[in-house]
């Protein structure tokens, strides 16, 4: 009757214990998780036909053996043995007991190898959740719990992989929990190697869908690469194009100005002289050729991008390498490296293009504006010279 006082005391204190200071995020390794260890534990004791001193033991340990998860969480054995020591010498337990209770605690941790029967059995008492039907529904709250106490987190196929491993490579130590526990632990292995199998062909079905809706090179894409390659081209052309006449045009004019207002000696620069309100329109149309023609060079001039690039954004793929601006920054040996990465990944392939093409477009929204800017000025320019001619002669 002591005996089974005691125990009873300590599940009490156990469970007055996780209510009052166990964390509620804790949702596997909980006072529910607990019990279940412990009346496995007294189970397969009992079937071990174990002595009554011994099966106290054991019961206490189970009892015990998480209770350091109030204070950790990672190496929570060694809390748990703290407080199974402290309270069962508060109750005058024999010393040589509670040292067996110890280590019966400290072979729950994971990769511990039991070196008794009371340890061999624990360990199985608290993996006995892998032989119960209740294994799935258990396992994703411990999914939840690792993810918010270690910031493991995992896909559903990674989940699925992980946990058929583990079935895989645990074992019973003990005979009478591999009977008790083999044939639903064959039923979970089954389950979860179908839920793999489930898994890996909802990824591959993913992965295909995600390829026929980007990564497929079809002649449609790429005639549309092509295209859109050869328009912004050729629109660079035309603006070059247009910028060189503006650039012949007004340097002619400007030529034809300087050249008439220096030639003084001459009959012509002689008039200029006397008539100095003709040196207005003159002037106006020389200011007109300048700002017309400063802003043609802007236009045609070559422009490349700089800025510091490294091997990290480099591996992001947020860097176009088919931009020379951008891979004569960086050593060789990176944009070989670089450039075998897109040929194997389509997905970087096309973005690349991607990038390429709205940089293309940026050069060419600049292009254009400062060389509409160039003939609005020669356009405006213009008609007030031909105004301020027509003003001077009507006066001269």
């Amino acid at each position: 009757m002591e005996e089974q006082n005691i125990v009873k005391q300590a599940s009490e204190y156990v469970f007055r214990l996780f209510k009052e200071q166990l964390s509620k995020k804790l949702v596997y390794h909980n006072y529910k998780h607990t019990f279940e260890t412990a009346n496995e534990a007294r189970q397969l004791g009992e079937m071990h036909s174990l002595s009554p001193e011994e099966l106290q033991d054991l019961e206490l340990a189970a009892w015990f053996h998480d209770t350091g998860y109030v204070k950790v969480y990672d190496g929570h054995e060694e809390e748990s043995v703290q407080y199974a020591t402290a309270w069962l010498q508060e109750q005058g337990y024999p010393q040589d007991r509670i040292a067996r209770i110890a280590e019966c605690i400290q072979a729950t941790k994971h990769g511990t190898q039991p070196t008794s029967l009371l340890q061999e059995i624990i360990v199985d008492a608290d993996m006995s959740n892998i032989g119960k039907a209740s294994f799935f529904s258990t396992a994703e709250l411990l999914r939840v719990e690792w993810e918010i106490f270690k910031d493991q987190f995992f896909t559903d196929q990674e989940w699925a992989q992980f946990q058929m491993d583990f079935l895989l490579s645990t074992s019973f130590h003990t005979d009478q929990a591999q009977r008790k526990y083999a044939e639903q632990l064959g039923l979970n292995i089954q389950q979860q190697r179908n839920m793999v199998l489930k898994e890996a062909k909802k990824l591959k079905k993913e992965e295909k869908k995600y390829q026929e809706t980007l990564a497929q090179p079809k002649r449609g894409i790429e005639t549309m690469f092509r295209n859109t390659y050869r328009t912004h081209l050729n629109l660079s052309a035309i603006a070059d194009n247009k910028a060189n006449m503006m650039i012949s045009l007004n340097a002619i004019i400007m030529s034809v100005i300087i050249t008439y207002l220096s030639t003084k000696s001459s009959v012509t620069g002689a008039e200029f002289a006397q008539h100095r309100s003709l040196l207005i329109p003159v002037g106006m149309l020389l200011l007109t050729t300048l700002g017309s023609v400063v802003f043609a060079i802007i236009s045609a001039q070559p422009e490349v991008t700089s800025f510091s690039l490294n091997k990290k954004k480099l591996n992001s793929r947020k860097v176009n390498l088919l931009f020379f601006g951008n891979f004569t920054n960086i050593p060789l040996e990176d944009f070989q490296h670089g450039m075998h990465e897109i040929m194997r990944d389509k997905k970087s392939l096309y973005n690349n293009m991607i990038t390429d093409i709205y940089y293309l477009g940026d050069v060419l929204s600049r292009k254009y504006k400062i060389l509409r800017i160039s003939y609005t000025i020669f356009m405006v320019g213009l008609v007030l010279t031909v105004i301020a001619f027509g003003i001077s002669i009507a006066y001269y």
